[in-house]
Formats: structure tokens, sequence, C-alpha cells
């Protein structure tokens, strides 16, 4: 029987080519993306462990605020660096402070920010408590002297020997003095770094120069580093802790593996996963076709003793061949998938650490594996299929498929529809869970491609009309040709409606998001202008904090000026939690927010007060007068009194404290935003103009009005959207692959009636027209199915979700129809090479085709 199974295989490896072809592009996908995230992991952990693990201890602050790669401490006193010194075991002990700045590039624009971290600090001479090592110039030795890493020289056009601003976020004029490396890369990640002398970094980098970030300890030799924290751990104050550096970088790469990293993985895993299971309808469908194609060769083995297991074997061995070679050329283009994400997401904004190509067997294995299982799992049920044709019966010229649909089937597709489709509307009406939505997604895409053979008579009959009005007889052989065989259609569409829908639901989704920031700004803010630093988003956080609290008072002095306003950032422990809150002068933040207060005052809040929203207040069980406990960055400790609750926290987020009473207690004096409103009369274009002019010292931070402050909050929805589309286009293409296999299938299955076609006088053109049309039914059923479940799984998705970010529900009309003509744009070109084929067919060896 092996030698039939190899003989099948040749026979028909053409046909085989398609569903092979389909196995290749999911598994690259599938190979791509875990050979990405191992190169990652690889990459981050190499930069993690350089950053630290070469450091023996680190005396740090005990008080974390915050979580994973968002999460602060509070500093240390800079006295403990005599006492570590002092310390049995001790080499050397230097102090370390750590804060965020910004170099101005030769453009006069700041270099980096928006993601990665732009951060400055004191220069270590010690080089095992220092990643960074100079290749160009020395290192700082006056107050006005820096060392910056190489890659932001490069991005910033700056030299050996340039002036340059840093905004720290005050601008400070300095002179580069030094080139470093990252141990040998240009820098962490595509991040920027800039060293100073110590007193610099303790005048400029903190509020409190009496403390440092960290105190950076290297033990003696043959010393223990676990030796070393226990005889300082007794002699550390309250607040304080040492740790070795290596712990600190395992700590940092289980940070970044439970937040960006693992996001990133498990999405495009997820991509991969969709990918896999589109292939999975194409291949299914191709060997479903091929077996019932070959019922004649089934029922002769049958006839000459082969057993229904034998036959089955058969089936198996050549799935099993189509996913072996298919898996094994896809992890190989599972490299070059590898590669063109990271360009890919550089392109949209996402740079990524750079490095060579992270190999594990794991991944790989995998891949191929489940390139395998998928195949056999779609060859199952064909070869099972074939071996139960009886071996007389199954002696006939044409194909033995069976083209009718069982009301089981029927009665099955519609319980499992109404299910998910009525899941889905509980959650969104608010009565389940989001995992009730989830659900409900499952089931209903089950249920529609289950159900897909009974729709497909009526829906193409009805999407064919126009066509066959329109084009006569050829349009109606097309109708008719979609319409003999309506599980065979709706087989080929389901790949299609699959990727569709989560295309559609992404979309809406999106689209959500955007109304939902639009309406909260139309709501809330009442500034005309605003100024702040690019970032993703309109919210108030901690890493948009980039600008000079200086910059508030110079505002104020511009023409035409009548209120300039700061916001702050960041995070804090309220009531043990932690929590992103936004500082706020109370006495002015009303003349440029509508918070829309309920009850109590803002204006009336003290350096100890705290507004919330209606949302915060009602969880927490909180009313006006209300106290709670708060951690702040500096580590220290009080509690804060609810002075007013609000409903509008569109632009503030759930917690307002007074920014008096938070200056005091951060590491670094940074504002985040500052809303400017104009005197009556005076020309928005005009003022902004002015306002630039004045702002231009601070590194040309970025200026809008309050229409492209909307744009702006909105800009990251739209990129991560673009990313998204990128993702699913490899499924959507193996689903067109798909149609065409279909297509080409059916082609050789209908050579007779072709050549009959021909015969009695339709012409090349005809036929072509004939079978692209056919295509484009196929698909723009397909498409349409996706739309319609994508956007209920959309709605469903937003109205569960319900929050401030996901207020608001849209579904953007134009976007659908397009995905709807795209839908049958992309079914002609899909149906252009099986058209070109049929239209090439000899007539007369088409006719005498048995």
């Amino acid at each position: 029987m092996r030698s039939v199974a190899f003989s099948e295989m040749w026979s028909h490896k053409r046909r085989l080519l398609g569903s092979m072809i389909a196995v290749v592009l999911g598994v690259a996908f599938l190979s791509g993306t875990l050979l990405l995230g191992d190169t990652l992991k690889a990459n981050f952990d190499k930069l993690f462990t350089t950053a630290n693990g070469s450091t023996d201890v680190i005396l740090r602050g005990s008080t974390q605020i915050g979580s994973g790669n968002n999460q602060a401490r509070s500093g240390v006193d800079a006295s403990l660096a005599t006492l570590a010194r002092q310390t049995p075991g001790v080499a050397d002990a230097q102090p370390y402070v750590q804060g965020d700045a910004q170099l101005v590039g030769g453009n006069g624009k700041r270099v980096g920010g928006s993601g990665p971290p732009t951060t400055a600090a004191n220069w270590v001479s010690v080089p095992s408590l220092n990643p960074y090592r100079i290749v160009d110039g020395h290192a700082p030795r006056a107050d006005d002297e820096v060392v910056i890493n190489r890659g932001a020289a490069k991005a910033g056009k700056l030299h050996l020997g340039d002036t340059t601003t840093l905004l720290t976020p005050a601008p400070v004029r300095v002179h580069i003095v030094g080139i470093a490396t990252f141990g040998t890369a240009d820098g962490l990640g595509t991040g920027t770094f800039t060293a100073m002398t110590l007193p610099a970094a303790q005048r400029y980098l903190t509020n409190n120069p009496a403390k440092v970030s960290q105190i950076l300890i290297k033990t003696a030799p043959g010393v223990e580093r676990g030796t070393v924290i226990a005889a300082l751990q007794p002699r550390l104050p309250a607040g304080v802790q040492a740790i070795t550096g290596q712990d600190l970088a395992n700590e940092n790469i289980d940070n970044i593996d439970k937040g960006f990293l693992g996001f990133l993985r498990n999405g495009l895993t997820g991509f991969a996963v969709v990918a896999l299971l589109v292939a999975v309808f194409s291949i299914y469908n191709t060997f479903s076709i091929l077996s019932a194609q070959r019922t004649r060769a089934s029922a002769l083995l049958r006839a000459l003793g082969a057993t229904r297991r034998q036959v089955v074997g058969v089936g198996l061995a050549e799935a099993l061949a189509v996913g072996v070679l298919g898996a094994a050329a896809g992890w190989g283009a599972g490299i070059g998938i590898a590669t063109g994400l990271k360009g890919i997401f550089h392109a949209f904004g996402f740079p990524l650490p750079t490095g060579g190509l992270e190999f594990k067997l794991g991944s790989g294995l995998l891949a191929i594996f489940a390139g395998i299982a998928a195949t056999l799992a779609a060859g199952v049920v064909p070869a099972i299929r074939s071996s139960r044709v009886a071996p007389v019966a199954a002696l006939r010229d044409q194909a033995a498929e069976r083209r009718t649909v069982s009301a089981r089937r029927g009665v099955a597709g519609a319980v499992l529809t109404a299910g998910g489709v009525a899941a889905l509307v509980v959650a969104g009406l608010g009565q389940g869970p989001m995992a009730v939505a989830g659900i409900g997604a499952l089931l209903s895409l089950v249920g529609m491609v289950v159900l897909g053979p009974v729709a497909a008579r009526p829906v193409t009959s009805v999407l064919g009309a126009p066509i066959a009005r329109l084009r006569g007889v050829t349009g109606l052989l097309a109708r008719e040709n979609s319409l003999r065989n309506p599980r065979r259609t709706a087989a080929t569409a389901s790949a299609l409606l699959i990727g569709v829908a989560v295309v559609a639901m992404f979309t809406v989704v999106a689209a959500s998001l955007k109304k939902s920031a639009s309406q909260g700004i139309d709501r809330a803010l009442t500034a005309d202008v605003i100024v702040d630093t690019p970032g993703y988003g309109g919210a108030v956080s901690a890493q948009s904090g980039k600008l000079d609290p200086a910059m508030q008072q110079r505002l104020s002095t511009v023409d035409g000026v009548a209120v300039a306003t700061a916001l702050s950032g960041g995070e804090a422990l309220i009531g043990g939690k932690s929590h992103n809150i936004t500082a706020a002068d109370p006495s002015r933040v009303g003349q440029v927010i509508d918070l829309g207060v309920t009850s109590g005052s803002i204006a009336s809040m003290t350096p100890t007060s705290l507004a919330v929203s209606k949302d915060a207040a009602k969880s927490n069980h909180w009313h006006v007068g209300s106290t709670a406990p708060i951690t702040y960055p500096d580590g220290s400790t009080g509690a804060v009194t609810v002075a007013a609750i609000y409903s509008h926290p569109d632009i503030t987020g759930d917690y307002v404290l007074n920014l008096t009473g938070w200056t005091s207690h951060t590491e670094q004096a940074v504002i985040s935003k500052i809303m400017v409103n104009l005197r009556p009369g005076v020309d928005v274009a005009a003022a902004e103009s002015a306002i630039k002019a004045a702002m231009a010292q601070y590194g040309q931070p970025r200026v809008q009005d309050k229409a492209e402050y909307r744009s702006s909050a909105t800009k990251g929805v739209n990129t991560i959207l673009g990313l998204v589309y990128v993702m699913l286009a490899l499924a959507i293409i193996i689903a067109l692959m798909g149609i065409s296999n279909t297509l080409s299938l059916s082609i050789h299955e209908r050579t007779r009636e072709l050549g009959l076609l021909r015969a009695v006088g339709q012409t090349r053109a005809q036929t072509r027209a004939m079978v692209r049309w056919e295509s484009v039914l196929v698909a723009v059923f397909g498409t349409i199915g996706g739309v319609g479940i994508g956007t209920l799984l959309g709605w469903s998705i937003v109205k569960a979700a319900s929050s401030t970010t996901l207020s608001a529900f849209a579904a953007p009309p134009l976007q659908l129809v397009v995905f709807v003509v795209v839908g049958a744009v992309a079914g002609t070109l899909a149906g252009i090479r099986p058209a070109r084929r049929a239209a090439r067919l000899n007539v007369l060896a088409a006719i005498g085709t048995e």
C-alpha cells in the first residue's frame, strides 16, 4: 500500500501543491513568531544581564509602587555608601542617581522617547559596576560634561565635542566629552543614556540630593555575594533591601516576560494560530475534493481486497507527506518571517532590540509538529469518508461527493449559532463577564461553519442574481456553479469567513476606542491649546512626564494666554493598591478640564486631598470625607481625604491629587502636560506659533489645539490597527489560495462540461469570466459572513468591557463596506489562475475526458 500511496501522491502532485503551500505559510507564520519571541527573550535577557548581572550587590528601596516594567521604588540615603564600604567583604560601593532626561539633537528636537527609556545617571568609574564602556573621549569631569551612548549620538546626529541641551527636564547646556557603548551594543535597546558627574546628577535628576536611586557594591575577591548581603542586612535601616545584581536582572527579565514581551508573544502566537486554522480549512477542502474525485480508485482498491483501514492509510499517508514537507519548508520560511516581523514593528514605531536570531529546538519542533498535526486533522475525515464507499456503487465516472446537507447538520449549526449569538448578546448587555463573550465568539464561529452549507444556497443565489442579470448566460452559469455544491462552497468560504471575522472584530473595537476617546475629549477638555510630548493616547502617565515645571510660568507670559496650568502623573499606592494618578492645581484645573463634579469641590482640595471618579468611589465605597492610606513614589506614607467625586475621568483618569502635595513626594520634578486657555478673541493658530517659539528652548515639545489633540489621542489606535491588519494579511492570503485551489480542482472535475460549453460556442473570454465570477461569489459569501459575525463580536466585547477607554460603540460602515469590496476584488484575483487554465483546455480532448 505504500507504493499505492506514493503513486497517488505523485499523480496528483500539482493538485496537492496548493495544500502544501497553505501548510508552508501557516507553519512559517507560527515558526516565525516563535523564533521572534525566543530571539526577543534572549536579547532582553542579555540586555538586563549586561546591565545588572556584573554588579555584586545592590541596595535599593523596598517599597514597590506599580508592577512589571512600570514599577517604581523609593530612593535610599546616600550615606549608605559609606556604611557599605565599612562592611566586611565589600571592596567598593558607589552611589547611583538615575532619572529621566532627554538629549536635544542636532535638529533642535528631542532624541528618543515615545516608548524606549530616555535616562540619565552619574558615571560610575568602577567597570564591574557600570555596563557602559567609553569608546571615544573620556568620562565627565565637570558638571557640564556628559557621556552619551553611541545609539543616541547616531539618532540625534551628535558628535564628540558638541554642545547641546539636556532636558532634565529643565534645560541644561552640556558638552559631550565621551561616546559609550552598552557592552558592545550601541545602547540598551533603542533607549538613550546620558552620564554626568555625581554632583550634577544630584542637582538635576532628583528633588532630594541626600538620596540616591541605588548603592552599587563590589565585593572583595573570593567573598560570596550572599555573605555580604547577610552582613549588610542587619545594618540597613527600614525600607532598604540588599539584593544581588543577578537577582535584579532576573527580576527585570521576569517583569518584561509577564508584561510587554509576554503580551507580544501571546498576540503574535494568536495571529499565527488564526493563520494555521485558516490553512486547516483550506487543506480539508482540498483533501475532500481529491477524495471524492478518486472514488473510482478507492473502489478498485476495495474490489482488489484492500481493507477500509488500508484505504484510510493511503489518505493519511498523503496528508502526512504534505504535512511533513510543508511544515519543514514552513520552518525554513519562518526565518524570513521573523526578520520581516522585526522590520514591520520598526516601521510601525515599535522598535525591538537588535541581535541575531535565537534558534531553540523546542520552538522549531512545536511549529513543525503543529503543521503536521493540523494537516493530519484536516485529512482524516476525507480519508475515512473515502473508505466508506461501496466498491460497486463507487464505480462511476464522476466524483461521488455528497452535495445535500443533512437535517442533523442544519439543526446542530442553528443551535450552535443561536447559542453563540445569545451569549454575545448577554455579554453585550452587561449580564455576563467577558468570558461569556469569548464562549459566544467560539460557539458563533463554529456554528457559522457548521451552518454554512445550509446558508450557502440561498445567500449565493441572492448574491449571484445581479451577476446573472448583468452578465447574461456567463453570470447565470457562474451562479449555478456556486449553487451546485453548497457543501463545497461553504467549506471554501469558511476559511475566509474566519479571517475576515477577526479583522472586522478588531476594526470595530478600534473604531469604538477612537470614538470613546473623541467623545471623552470633547466632553472633558475645555483648554484651547495643549503642550505635551508625543506618546500614544491622551491620558496622563508617568511615562509621558518629560516637561519642565518652569514651562508653565513661561507660557503664562506669552501674549494671548489667559491660563496655563500643568498636569503631572505617576503611580501611588492608595488603599494598598497601585493606581495611576493625575496631579493638578485645584485652583486652575477647572478652567481647562470639565471634570463633571457630582459632589464636593475640586477647588477646595488641599495637599492631602484626593478627588476620585464615580466608578472609583463606588468600587472603594468612598464618599466625600472618606480617608484612605497612601504611599507616595518617594516611599513616604500618609492619608488622603476624598474632597470631590467627578463623572468625567477621560483626561485625568480615576484619581486626582493636589499638584503641590504630589510634587513634594516625587523623586524628580516633571510634568506631563500644560493646558492653555486663551483670552477671548485671540487667534488659536497665532497663539500656537507664539507658544512654539516660547517652547523652542525646551526641545520643541508638541503644541496642539483641541482638534489636533483629539487626533493624536487616537493615533496609537490607528497604528496598532494597522499592525493587526498586517498580522492577519497572511491568513486572508491563505484563504484566498484555498478558493483558487478549490476552483482549480473543480475545473479538473468539470473538464468534459467545460469542453462541451466551448463546443456549443462559449468563448475563452466567457469561460474565464464564468470562473472568475464563481470565485467572486464564494469570496463575497465568506466576506459578508465574516463582516457580520466580526461586527457582532466587536459589539459584544465593547459593551462587555464598558470602561472609560471603551465607553462607546462604533461600527464604521465605510470600512466594513470596503472589506466586502476588497473581498470581491480578492476573489477576482484568486480566480485568475483557474480561469486561465479553464480557458486553455483543448476542446476535443476535454469532451473526450472520462
